[in-house]
């Protein structure tokens, strides 16, 4: 089974931080049938950003979390049977075609290479999806977007976008936020006060410039969110540090120490 997500439209919009001009690029590129490609590492905001364009133009979202497993007949759908029948049955990307809304295909390199090509057709000027097993071909309405997204730092020769995928899509890089909007951004997600969140920056910030510590992934904007919830629900910083920061980012008890004396320097012992 494919892990999705369908979101309905809500009046109220998730918050999000603006890092520059990207609801603009994604505005234009929703209004010009335009699909979008998002890179940048994990935890800075990519999911986030989507869910609040989403949103705001009062669009359904059906969210795909890519994986290894993830085969194009999981998102286009298939034939089930059921009470001694065989039914069709729509997969998230083509629902998302039907309804008109849009298709977020999280971390898409995770997914069978063969997957990329079914998106081909829907991510040029044709904006069609082919259904082999049931004969028909869907137009796209002008309402649908497809958006896919991918980290950069996990690529490697067997797993990147081929150049005949990526050349098909509008691009945006996301990056981690500067200091005082990754502040503003714990603030305004958390409730959190602004002492509090300079603190978690400098933490983040401290991990990320670290240059002898082997990390496979930089402490995420989600990872300090996590860590302001637990501290604003009571937990002491030093061990809310530790459980959303330090025990996500590493299993190596040296590396353990290390960066929990960055914990201890900013919240005490």
């Amino acid at each position: 089974m494919t892990s999705t997500r369908l979101h309905p439209v809500s009046a109220e919009l998730p918050f999000y931080q603006p890092q520059g001009n990207e609801i603009e690029i994604f505005e234009h590129a929703w209004k010009n049938r335009l699909p979008l490609l998002i890179k940048g590492p994990t935890g800075c905001g990519k999911t986030r950003f989507v869910s609040h364009m989403a949103a705001r133009l009062g669009l359904p979202l059906h969210t795909v979390a890519c994986h290894d497993d993830l085969t194009a007949a999981d998102l286009v759908g298939r034939h089930l049977i059921g009470d001694g029948a065989t039914v069709w049955s729509d997969g998230p990307l083509t629902r998302a075609v039907r309804d008109g809304g849009i298709c977020y295909l999280d971390e898409v390199v995770e997914a069978r290479k063969d997957t990329t090509v079914v998106l081909h057709p829907l991510a040029d000027h044709r904006r069609v999806l082919p259904i082999d097993r049931t004969g028909e071909e869907l137009e796209a309405p002008d309402s649908f977007m497809l958006v896919i997204s991918y980290n950069p730092g996990y690529q490697n020769f067997m797993k990147g976008l081929k150049p005949s995928t990526r050349q098909r899509f509008v691009s945006l890089r996301f990056d981690f936020p500067g200091s005082a909007q990754e502040e503003s951004i714990l603030v305004g997600e958390t409730g959190c006060d602004a002492m509090l969140a300079k603190r978690l920056v400098s933490i983040g910030r401290a991990f990320r410039a670290l240059k002898d510590v082997d990390l496979e992934e930089v402490a995420s904007t989600r990872l300090l969110v996590y860590a302001a919830i637990l501290m604003r629900a009571g937990l002491d910083p030093v061990h809310a540090c530790r459980a959303s920061l330090v025990e996500s980012l590493t299993d190596d008890i040296e590396i353990t120490e290390a960066l929990m004396e960055v914990v201890h320097a900013t919240f005490g012992r």
